[in-house]
This record gives structure tokens, C-alpha cells and sequence, in this order.
């Protein structure tokens, strides 16, 4: 598990988990440097996974179980956002073939659960969630994101729409 130690008085430390936008921005950085361990060190054991998209696609997998080295593709996040409920949301592209968003869940500083989407082409924007009230304090409400899609040279891409 990694943590942010923080000062309180002379003495004392604080021990709070990283944020999980950071963790994600970490595990990004991990792969971009090539280093499995600082990766590894970022997820649980027990990762839940789930892809959508066509099998060849599954770069993230291979990349994280080491059958490729980290310069066969390379994620390069445009954009990474915490969209609440420890999820964390990336999206990116490389060239004009290879659109994909992540979806990562974090507990207590490391990854638990991952959504890969691929060949997606889109941009997430927030849908923001109802409030919290003492009386939904404990509601099961997801977290919910929706692709805003962009014009890519006369071709019609799929939106998406992510409930998590």
C-alpha cells in the first residue's frame, strides 16, 4: 500500500493513504518507465478485471502480466479524472486507431478493480451524481460518466456511457 506521511506537530506523523487519482497517475508512470514492480506494487493481488473490445486490443493485460515488454504499446492518459467513490477514470489515444478509456476502482491506496474500454474514441466528461444527504448517506448510487463523442475524419465512433 502506498502512503502520503504528513508532519503534525514535532513529533507526530500522520499515515493517510494516496489519493486514488494519484495512485492511478503512479501506476501510468510505472508502465511509461518500464517498471513491473513499482506497477505491481499499485494493485492488489486479486485485481477484478473486466475489457471491452476487440481481443487483440488487450494491451493492458499483457503489459501487467509481463507477456509484452512496455514499448509494444504504450499508454499515454490525455486526461485522468477521480470520478468519486475511489474510481478513477483515464482516457487516451494512440494514433488514429487506438481510442481507449480505463476505469480503476482504489481502496486503501491500491488498485481493486479495473474497466478497460477500447476502440472507443471519445472524451469523458462528468455526469455528476445526486447529492449525498444524511437520509442516502449509505446509497449504492454509481458513479456515472458519458462520452462526449468527436468528429474523427467522416467516421461514425460509439458513444459511452459508464455507470460504475
Amino acid at each position: 500500500m502506498h502512503v502520503i506521511v504528513r508532519m503534525i506537530a514535532s513529533s507526530c506523523w500522520l499515515i493517510v493513504p494516496m489519493a486514488s487519482k494519484a495512485v492511478v497517475e503512479s501506476l501510468y508512470e510505472a508502465l511509461s518507465r518500464g517498471d513491473a514492480a513499482a506497477a505491481a506494487a499499485l494493485m492488489a493481488e486479486d485485481v477484478e478485471w473486466w475489457f471491452h473490445g476487440p481481443r487483440r486490443c488487450q494491451y493492458m493485460r499483457r503489459l501487467l502480466t509481463g507477456e509484452v515488454a512496455h514499448r509494444d504499446f504504450r499508454f499515454r492518459p490525455r486526461r485522468v479524472a477521480e470520478v468519486g467513490r475511489g474510481w478513477v477514470v483515464a482516457e487516451g489515444w494512440e494514433g488514429k486507431h487506438a481510442y481507449w478509456v480505463h476505469a480503476w476502482a482504489v481502496e486503501g491506496g491500491v488498485i481493486t478493480r479495473f474497466r478497460e474500454y477500447f476502440n472507443t474514441a471519445v472524451t469523458v466528461q462528468e455526469v455528476r451524481p445526486p447529492a449525498v444527504s444524511p437520509e442516502n448517506s449509505h446509497s449504492s448510487a454509481a458513479a456515472v460518466w458519458q462520452s462526449e463523442v468527436r468528429a474523427h475524419r467522416g467516421r461514425s465512433l460509439p458513444g459511452l456511457v459508464l455507470a460504475i
